[in-house]
């Protein structure tokens, strides 16, 4: 029998790769390589729109702006890999005030103190605000000597921040880590960010005249302090380092128709402009009681916490009020109540700091008018200084209330015998500035 014919498509020709699909109609090498490419760079746009929409949120995330133009510096660089990269910041007249640099050798560029202008390459964005690529510095008709100290670059991107036609200012990439040029991809990303960077910058600078109004509004509701000869008076309000900067805390001081000093500090429960609010209410209100009832300072309280429950509500706040009365020509007499406010800080002559709590606090504002409260006295002889705050001078995150008075009488133990304003200073300095609550600080000195 001879041998059999070989069946259709098995002969030597099909055996080799990509020929026999070929001829059946499906993909060679050539077009297995294009959806290679294809599907990587799929997953390059998707990683770098991942990218992208991290930077937005990163950027929107902000309110403070400083926190928001180096947000933007940093998300700039990282989303086309770039080794170096600046924020070139306009004012509200339209001048470039900064230049926030981002990457390699950051610190050391910042040191320069350099701003754009528009002579050269980056004048070109000052001029014509849309973006700029360049490949080769060096080359460029309009390239300029960069300045002594300045790291040589090679490639540029260069993108306006613009809103409403608004120039906010420019973003600058130089040299890209893989030492490829800058794409138009990489131009249309940044130009995206760009767009969400001017509506953060934008929203930052609303929010700051916002704060700082805000801000001159509470110091305008504290009162500007008398002259009470022989008693020396120093104050210090400082609003919280963190969002919102306004809270409830407050400090006063009057003279009673009988001649004496009545000091009176308060903290409202909340940290927003409500607690403000309230906080002038229950600081005005006090200072018409005060005046009326005079003593003992546990009536005083007693009337405003009726008042506060029948107009307002009862809003919770912690005070304190002390009045304080001659006793002699070198003592005088210290009589308060406290409606679950901090006790007084003592510094005696010799140096020695100790805090009055004279047994009950009492209860805060806001919780019952009826549940009494009491009277405590202690005798102060000149030379000495009383200090009233409200806890965000002592509070920390993560330390106790008792450290935190521990530090605060160490360190004004270590300023005894200097000038009231300094140890005012020096108490709200003593944490490095950083408050997470405001701050309200009355100071009075006895002198000898």
């Amino acid at each position: 029998m001879g041998t059999s014919a070989e069946a259709p498509g098995t002969g030597p020709d099909d055996a080799r790769p990509g020929l026999g699909a070929h001829r059946a109609g499906g993909l060679d090498d050539d077009d297995l390589d294009r959806i290679r490419t294809g599907l990587r760079q799929a997953a390059d746009l998707h990683q770098r729109m991942h990218r992208l929409l991290d930077a937005v949120l990163s950027i929107s995330g902000e309110l403070e702006l400083s926190s928001v133009l180096h947000t933007i510096a940093d998300a700039a660089r990282a989303l086309v890999d770039a080794r170096h990269g600046a924020l070139g910041v306009l004012n509200e007249e339209g001048d470039f005030a900064e230049l926030i640099p981002s990457g390699e050798g950051a610190e050391g560029f910042a040191a320069l103190g350099l701003t754009p202008h528009g002579e050269g390459i980056l004048g070109e964005l000052v001029r014509n605000p849309r973006p700029l690529r360049v490949d080769s510095l060096a080359s460029h008709p309009h390239a300029a000597g960069l300045p002594a100290g300045h790291p040589v670059l090679e490639t540029l991107l260069g993108v306006p921040i613009l809103v409403r036609g608004v120039v906010y200012g420019n973003l600058y990439l130089a040299d890209k880590n893989d030492g490829s040029p800058f794409t138009e991809a990489d131009e249309s990303v940044v130009s995206a960010l760009a767009g969400a960077a001017g509506v953060a910058i934008e929203n930052a600078r609303l929010y700051r005249r916002l704060r700082e109004a805000t801000e001159e509004f509470q110091r305008r509701l504290l009162p500007d302090l008398p002259d009470l000869g022989a008693l020396h008076l120093e104050a210090r309000y400082q609003p919280s380092s963190e969002i919102p900067r306004v809270g409830g805390d407050w400090y006063d001081l009057i003279r009673l128709p009988d001649g004496a000093p009545c000091l009176m500090i308060g903290d409202v429960m909340g940290h927003d402009l409500h607690a403000a609010t309230v906080m002038s209410q229950i600081s005005n209100m006090l200072r018409v009681i005060a005046f009326d009832e005079q003593e003992p300072p546990s009536r005083i309280l007693h009337r405003l916490d009726e008042v506060l429950h029948r107009l307002h509500g009862g809003p919770m706040a912690t005070v304190l009020v002390a009045r304080l009365d001659e006793q002699g020509p070198d003592h005088w007499r210290l009589w308060w109540a406290s409606a679950g406010h901090l006790p007084p800080l003592l510094i005696t002559p010799d140096g020695r700091a100790r805090y009055l709590y004279g047994g009950e606090s009492g209860i805060p504002l806001g919780v019952d008018p009826d549940l009494p409260r009491p009277d405590h006295h202690e005798t102060v002889t000149s030379g000495s200084t009383l200090l009233l705050f409200t806890d965000g001078l002592i509070e920390h995150p993560r330390h106790s209330l008792d450290r935190g008075m521990g530090d605060l009488a160490r360190v004004a133990e270590a300023m005894t015998g200097r000038p009231l304003p300094d140890l005012c200073d020096a108490l709200l300095g003593h944490r490095g500035g950083v408050f997470h609550d405001d701050v309200a600080l009355l100071a009075l000195r006895l002198a000898p």
